[in-house]
């Protein structure tokens, strides 16, 4: 059967798919590989990769996945660790699947969503969802990844309690389910109301459902979680009638009104509360198909119906999944590689799906959508998106938009900013998703993402209001210790944790918006922000060579250890790892911790002295999968770190520590993944790393050269020109770079300019085995 889709695809995608609900998709006339083989949705399911194996469309609004297990985020009050491993719903060492919910976030650290979940069965109709640790004790099912598929928007598993077949596909806005039942009287189709992820007793504040008729359900749940506000509508379309229907609540209802006078449960139109389930029963021939599309909307049910009829107007589900994987190789086709192992070129190809599963659309078809103040907006001139893990995405997602996604690039820019202005703050977003500001994290690093894009000239937008949008997140002093870091050029820790990586992050972004300033001509803006973006050195102590967290009374905090990721002035890390945070000024901060020479000594210290359990044991991000040495590459503050051999006398090492971290903490396994995706962050590491450079400073025109893994590659650029990359002596030991040639002349230091390749370029890597010291 695969081999029939293949040759199908090869037909299909002699040339690019052009996605018409998308505004911003610009293709060129090249010919599309078919590249779906070389993706699997099940790397990083395993472990803390955080991903998901269900359908999605490349930024897609719908990501429909299945459950494996339900763990509450609380047990008698007290947090359960258990209930992080399912950050994504997904463990791939699970055997149970509770059924297929319609949002998911890709590779988080923390989590929300897993709305609206399906789920068929057959035999007694059961509501309760039961024990994973005990089979049959409710509604539940066994399955085996012997009987499980999954490819860039198609996902496939078979029920075992029930012998029921689900497949699963999506358009940008409608997921489609096709559940392939056995021979019964007694089929069931279960709307989970109250399932979540990172679930609590108060988490859903209210839930509304209409049956508009014998098949078609519409509603919408508003829950509070890590969004405090969020509002999902659906629109629910079955491909044959239910013969009858009803729910239960699981409320208790100190006041019901009128509606006493019916009875509510069985065959009533309207079902209210804040925990509901539903269900809609069929009688089912052997091998019968039962098809759902369920669109999704922001807005309203009249949105989630315009979605619905906009983007599916058939039951053709191999129709519906032929597209989305058009779309797929569309995206994907954007960086064709040649490596030197097919499992190379998978887990490659599967760091670039997975850097396209987020930002989501985050708007109708008609392109309303619900913004930050909960009033409903109409994009003008942009498509609206959402989740934006900033403190993550930053540093090298965007950067790699800007490259191979430069309009899709420039609507998430234009998203920040119509959320700035729709902010009682007018702050841009910190960690925003579902027309919610979460505040995760610290740094205010929308501005990063904006001022990449301005210096890259990838974006239109109103240079003015862009630097005023910036101006006004980094002076709001109730945030974050903003105020102190003003007035004392640093975060004091008596007055805001993690004070170290506040200022660092500040000092940095405030570069960026002076890099935003330069662009406009405002001189006086320009120097403002470029003095701040030297605070960094007033959390640095010379005597002990690290950077440490500093009183208000401008004194050190005496407890001090520079090996602890917990309570010591950093989050999720230590200042071996995030003191070395000073991307805006390196050779500073290098002279600053004693020369070239003594720094080069240090990373080696970092990267060849194991840390021990106790220093990482409070930490739930960071685990022994993702570390070398102290180093840990899975979280996001290190990531640059392999890259600062570069500015030291020991460039080789670059190289070697890049490739390693290639060849050992990413694979084309379930467990591919050292530590959560981030949204998509630690895969663009890879695709960047990979294609043999890396934007240590992102807002700057400079990437940091490493050590390829691919033999070539093209990057087909929007503007119908090409980017060639070649290594010359490509090979497993070959990890060193002789010289780079950039469109046929050498260059003499270790940096690739953007300049250089925005129009398109050839980048030539001569490899050997020995460094060039």
């Amino acid at each position: 059967m695969k081999q029939i889709l293949l040759i199908i695809f090869a037909v299909l995608l002699v040339s690019s798919c052009v996605n018409k609900t998308d505004k911003n998709v610009v293709t060129n006339n090249i010919k599309t590989q078919n590249l779906i083989p070389y993706i699997n949705p099940f790397i990083g399911t395993k472990n803390m990769g955080h991903t998901f194996p269900g359908a999605s469309a490349p930024f897609g609004m719908v990501q429909l996945s299945p459950e494996t297990n339900q763990q509450p985020m609380f047990i008698d009050g007290k947090y359960n660790p258990n209930t992080y491993k399912y950050c994504a719903g997904y463990q791939y060492d699970d055997s149970t699947i509770f059924g297929f919910s319609h949002t998911h976030f890709s590779g988080t650290g923390h989590s929300d969503l897993g709305d609206f979940l399906v789920m068929p069965t057959t035999g007694k109709l059961t509501l309760e969802p039961g024990d994973a640790t005990i089979p049959q004790s409710g509604f539940h099912s066994q399955f085996s990844h012997k009987n499980e598929d999954a490819e860039p928007g198609y996902y496939k598993v078979t029920l075992d309690d029930y012998n029921i077949k689900a497949e699963l596909t999506v358009s940008d806005r409608v997921g489609f389910h096709k559940y392939t039942f056995p021979k019964s009287e007694d089929s069931h189709i279960i709307l989970d109301l109250i399932s979540n992820i990172y679930n609590y007793e108060d988490k859903n504040v209210w839930t509304f459902v209409r049956i508009e008729n014998d098949s078609l359900v519409t509603g919408y749940r508003q829950t509070n979680g890590w969004a405090r506000t969020k509002k999902v509508f659906f629109a629910m379309q079955f491909s044959k009638p239910f013969k009858s229907y009803g729910h239960k609540k699981y409320d208790e209802f100190k006041y019901n009104g009128f509606y006493r006078r019916f009875n509510e449960q069985e065959n009533f139109p309207e079902m209210a509360g804040k925990n509901i389930r539903a269900y809609f029963n069929f009688d089912t021939e052997e091998n019968e198909e039962i098809k759902i599309k369920f669109a999704l909307s922001n807005t309203s049910t009249a949105g989630a119906l315009k979605n619905l009829k906009a983007e599916i107007t058939h039951w053709d589900f191999e129709k519906t999944k032929q597209e989305t994987q058009q779309k797929w190789n569309t995206e994907l086709n954007k960086i064709v590689v040649e490596t030197e192992t097919k499992a190379q070129k998978e887990t490659f190809y599967t760091a670039l799906y997975h850097t396209m599963l987020g930002p989501i659309i985050y708007e109708d078809v008609d392109g309303s959508y619900r913004g930050l103040d909960q009033n409903i907006h109409q994009s003008k001139g942009f498509t609206n998106y959402t989740i934006f893990s900033l403190w993550d995405t930053y540093r090298a997602l965007h950067p790699l938009f800007n490259i191979i996604q430069p309009s899709r690039n420039n609507d998430m820019v234009k998203s920040m900013l119509a959320h700035q202005d729709q902010s009682v703050h007018k702050m841009l977003p910190v960690w925003s998703h579902y027309a919610n500001e979460n505040w995760c994290m610290v740094g205010y690093h929308s501005v990063s993402v904006i001022a990449d894009a301005i210096v890259k000239g990838t974006t239109d937008v109103d240079i003015n209001k862009a630097l005023k949008a910036t101006e006004n997140t980094s002076t709001l002093t109730y945030f974050d210790g903003i105020g102190d870091y003003m007035k004392l050029g640093y975060v004091p820790e008596d007055k805001s944790s993690s004070s170290v990586s506040k200022t660092l992050e500040y000092a940095f972004d405030d570069w960026c918006i002076a890099q935003i300033a330069k662009k406009a001509g405002n001189e006086e803006v320009y120097n403002t922000y470029l003095n701040r973006s030297k605070n960094f050195k007033n959390v640095y102590d010379e005597e002990i060579g690290y950077m440490r967290p500093k009183l208000s009374d401008g004194t050190w905090r005496k407890e001090f250890d520079p090996i602890d990721t917990h309570g010591q002035g950093f989050i999720e890390g230590n200042a071996l790892n995030y003191g070395l945070y000073v991307p805006q000024e390196i050779d500073n901060m290098i002279e600053l911790m004693g020369g070239k020479n003594k720094f080069s000594a240090h990373l080696d210290y970092i990267f060849t002295t194991e840390i021990e359990n106790k220093y990482i044991e409070k930490n739930e991000d960071i685990t022994r999968d993702g570390i070398i040495g102290n180093y840990v590459h899975g979280n996001e503050p290190g990531h640059h770190m392999p890259y600062l051999y570069n500015w030291t006398n020991d460039p080789f090492k670059t190289q070697e520590r890049v490739r390693m971290i290639m060849d050992t903490m990413y694979s084309n396994g379930e467990d591919g993944l050292c530590g959560n995706d981030d949204a998509g962050q630690m895969s663009a590491w890879y695709v960047f790393s990979a294609l043999g450079f890396y934007p240590v400073t992102p807002a700057s025109n400079d990437y940091a050269i490493g050590s390829p893994m691919v033999n070539n590659a093209i990057i087909n650029l929007e503007n119908g020109k090409i980017i060639s990359i070649k290594t010359v002596n490509q090979g497993k030991e070959n990890v060193y770079v002789d010289k780079v040639a950039i469109n046929g002349k050498i260059i003499s230091d270790l940096l690739l300019k953007y300049d250089d390749i925005k129009n398109g370029g050839e980048i030539t890597f001569y490899m050997q085995n020995t460094p060039k010291k």
